[in-house]
Order: structure tokens, then sequence, then C-alpha cells
């Protein structure tokens, strides 16, 4: 096997048949296998991968159920396959399948560990992106340059070729979360990762809807927090902080207004505050923390019961811990937020077992599987 190439999928039924078509065009005279990873799309899109894959022996499809997220599909892709040379796109077409040649003869020439088809150097171009996108895109190239340690002109890119001996070499450190593969797999390496670029000009999307927002912001933000502090941190940790500093802001806010303007006793305000704040971080955490993990439909209003239930003891201990300061003479603000410490440290770490249990347990099943595949594929 010459290369595979990993293509996660998330609602793209419309490009299957141009990507799979492009990629037997380019890849004619190379022994070569396109493996996508889909996460259970509601449109349809295994389905017609599968019935590719039924006619094409080029063609595999890894179909995840319970689990989502473009880092960890990309992982168990790459994991899957025993081909010494791994390239990893998107199924949008927005990446030109054209240079796969030359990031192949690259890497191989050049004895390299990594090749990145970057947007930003000789023979790349951004394309139609808009100017907002092009601002992002830089921002978080100056963010990356911190923990890839190396020289890339586009460290966000989503398109490159890896040999699989590199991805042996880092794949237990690797984060598994967020929507950048390349910045995980260099800030993972314990070693100078001998790395080199080709440029290629980005296309616009022709069918289906970006999957770009704020919330792929926010994980990157905690990507780069989690490798700079030594993978000390749990990877969900800094999206917990930043969800609680959101939560604080609004418990403050409350109690401030509910004391000052509406001359609420201190304990009623106290409780009214941490209703609020529960109430936020549930969403928030819904949404960002467990975003691969979401509730939807009944579930969102039983996993909020759920969570109601499971912190209101932290609620409680909040509520009397901080009046017994209060009374004791402490100012409102300072007991207020000593409350606040004692019940999030309770609500974070009952909230993922009790509301995200099932789902969580499922995303690990799944790292356990991608584990176990390198183990055997190492063994072999």
């Amino acid at each position: 096997m010459d290369i595979a190439v990993i293509l996660p999928t998330y609602n793209e039924r419309q490009n299957i048949p141009v990507v799979i078509s492009r990629l037997g065009e380019v890849l004619q005279g190379y022994r070569w296998e396109a493996i996508f990873v889909d996460d259970d799309s509601p449109d349809g899109t295994a389905e017609v991968i599968a019935e590719y894959a039924r006619g094409n022996p080029n063609i595999r499809l890894l179909h995840r159920i319970g689990r989502r997220g473009l880092s960890s599909a990309c992982i168990e892709g790459m994991l899957s396959t025993q081909a010494t040379f791994i390239a990893v796109m998107d199924a949008d077409l927005q990446h030109d399948e054209a240079i796969l040649p030359q990031l192949l003869e690259t890497i191989r020439s050049e004895s390299l560990d990594l090749v990145v088809a970057t947007r930003n150097s000789a023979g790349g171009s951004m394309g139609d992106f808009s100017r907002r996108r092009v601002l992002l895109s830089r921002l978080g190239r100056k963010v990356s340059e911190a923990v890839c340690r190396c020289e890339l002109t586009d460290p966000m890119s989503g398109y490159f070729i890896l040999r699989r001996s590199f991805l042996g070499e880092v794949v237990r450190d690797l984060q598994c979360s967020g929507f950048k593969i390349l910045v995980d797999l260099l800030a993972s390496s314990r070693r100078p990762v001998r790395v080199a670029e080709v440029g290629y000009t980005f296309r616009a999307r022709q069918f289906g809807e970006s999957k770009l927002d704020v919330l792929i912001g926010v994980e990157h933000l905690a990507l780069i927090v989690n490798k700079l502090t030594g993978n000390i941190l749990p990877g969900a940790m800094p999206l917990y902080l930043f969800v609680g500093g959101l939560g604080l802001i609004t418990h403050f806010v409350t109690l401030f207004l509910l004391t000052r303007f509406g001359h609420f006793h201190f304990v009623a305000a106290q409780s009214a505050a941490a209703l609020a704040a529960m109430t936020e971080n549930f969403f928030l955490n819904d949404r960002i923390t467990f975003a691969h993990q979401r509730l939807r439909g009944a579930r969102l209003l039983s996993g909020l019961a759920r969570f109601t239930v499971a912190c209101s003891f932290g609620a409680w201990a909040n509520v009397v811990f901080a009046y017994a300061l209060w009374q004791s003479g402490m100012d409102w603000y300072l007991a207020g937020f000593a409350g606040i410490v004692l019940g999030s440290v309770w609500n974070l770490s009952i909230s993922s077992q009790v509301t995200w249990r099932s789902h969580r347990r499922a995303a690990i099943r799944g790292k356990e599987l991608a584990h176990e595949r390198m183990g055997a594929a190492i063994d072999n």
C-alpha cells in the first residue's frame, strides 16, 4: 500500500461521489485506499460510502456510532490502515486532491515525518476565503506557533501527509479532541519534527455547510493550553474553566443585582444566583465541553433534570457555606466567591459522570479501541 487517505465526514452525502472519482484519477498507478470515517451523519453519508465500498476495494468505511469529533475520527482512521504513508484531507472538495502525489513524493524523497499542504506559502492561496476567515486563520497560526516547535506557514491546515512510524511515536500523547489534529500531532512530538510544506489553493465549498463556528476556536485554545502545560490538565479542563468563568460572571452579576437593587436577603440572592449559573453551565457545557456528546430533544430535558438534581448538593453547600462566612462578617462578594468554589468542585466532577455519562462512555470506548488497534499494529 503506497498511501491511505483518511477523510472524516459528517453530512457530506453530495460530495462523496465527486471526491471518490477525483481520488481515483489522481492516484492512478499507486496502491491506495480511501478510508472515510463517518460520525453517523443524519443525511445518509455512510450509506453512500458503503455502496461505493461494496464495488471498489480501494474504498473503506468506518461508521462511528455514539461519538463525534474530527480529530478522533482522523486518529481512528489512521490507526485502521497499515499503509506506510497516511494523508488526511476533508471530503468537502475544498482541499485540492491533485497535490496528493506531490505530497507523497516529497515525504518519500526527503525522508520526512510530515508534509503539510499550505495555503500561505509559494503556490498556496486562501482562494475565496472571506476576510473574517482569513483573519481567524492567521490568528490561529500565531497561537499555534507557541506549541508546534517548528516553522510552518499553515499550522491550521487540515490537509497533510505523515509517516506511519511518526504516528506511532505521538499517538498516545494526542488529546484526541477538537478540530485541529495537525497542531496536536506536532505539539505531541518529543523531538524536532522533520517537516516540509507544499502549496495549494483552497477551494470554495460547493455542497453542504461549513463546520466552522465559535466552538472550534474555543477547542483550539483549549488544545494550546493543554500542550503548553505539558498535558498536566485533562483535555476537557480548559473548557470546564472557560464555562465556569462565564458562570462565575453570571453568578456575581445576579448576586449583585438582587442584593443591591432587589434588596433580597443574602440567602435568597445567593440561591437564585446559584440556580442561574447552574442552568447556564448546563447549556454551555452541553454546547462546548461535551459538544461531541450533545444531548438533543428529550435527552436535553432529562439531562437538565439530572444535572439539576446532581448539582443540587453543590448548590446547597454553596449557599450554606457562603451564608456562614457572611454571618461571620465576611464581605458578601468574598463569601459568595467561596461558596462558588465549593459548589463548583462538586458540580464539575459529578456532571460528567451523571449527565453525560452514557455518551462519555462511548467516547472513551472509542479511544480504547483506537489504542488497541495501534498496539496490534505495532505488534504486527
